[in-house]
């Protein structure tokens, strides 16, 4: 479990373990987030998606990163090129580089506190909802839910692409993918793990989601995917 970690870990300081990423304590933690990951089925769908289709050749685009647990198993298990996560909780950032450098992954995988945009002209930053529960805190505000309201820096879509040129999109951004994809240039993607939210857009804005997906030649894996998180492919 200790793998490439060596004496400098204290196991004292281990949450939970999934897929052999050892997941440190943090206050985001509580003992059923902590069951569900080491029992996998916390982002399971996400987590079985991203393993299937990342490979070493890949460079992964993680939009996101939450826990940082999603783009740590992926690093650490399909070993891709790189993986260059986003997160706009700026609290989150802390827990998430402690993952990484408990598991040794820091030259392999990095976050950055920012969202990714793909509209024309974005600006250079954004109101970020934050939740008591970080699972919930979104670009869009929640009517029925108390929310502190901070400014996160955005990056262009775009400026990834030229930097990265990534092979593979991780999405998770609750209810913030409707407005990516509607705007977003896929080219060089070639696998995509995404979830919907469709109680930010609704049923039509989930099928409009899946419908750009279809259009640009992505094929979803029905074995590794449900109505709201798909895990689909093309051919490039």
């Amino acid at each position: 479990m200790l793998e490439n970690a060596g004496a400098r870990m204290n196991t004292d300081d281990i949450a939970a373990e999934c897929h052999t990423v050892v997941v440190p304590n943090s206050p985001y933690l509580n003992e059923n987030r902590i069951a569900r990951i080491n029992a996998g089925r916390y982002e399971g769908e996400e987590i079985r998606g991203a393993l299937h289709v990342t490979g070493s050749d890949d460079r992964v685009l993680e939009m996101g990163a939450g826990l940082g647990v999603v783009g740590a198993i992926c690093a650490k298990n399909q070993k891709p090129q790189k993986v260059v996560s986003f997160e706009a909780n700026p609290a989150l950032l802390p827990h998430i580089n402690a993952l990484y450098e408990m598991n040794a992954l820091q030259d392999r995988i990095t976050v950055r506190n920012a969202v990714v945009l793909a509209e024309p002209d974005c600006p250079e930053t954004v109101t970020f909802h934050v939740q008591s529960s970080y699972l919930g805190s979104s670009l869009l505000m929640k009517a029925d839910r108390r929310t502190t309201q901070i400014d996160v820096p955005t990056v262009p879509f775009e400026q990834i692409r030229q930097d990265l040129s990534p092979t593979v999109l991780l999405c998770d951004i609750e209810g913030g993918e409707l407005a990516f994809l509607e705007h977003a240039d896929l080219s060089g993607i070639r696998a995509v793990v995404i979830e919907f939210h469709p109680e930010a857009y609704g049923v039509a804005g989930m099928r409009k989601c899946k419908d750009i997906l279809r259009s640009a030649g992505f094929v979803k894996d029905d074995s590794l995917s449900s109505r709201t998180v798909w895990t689909c492919t093309r051919d490039l």
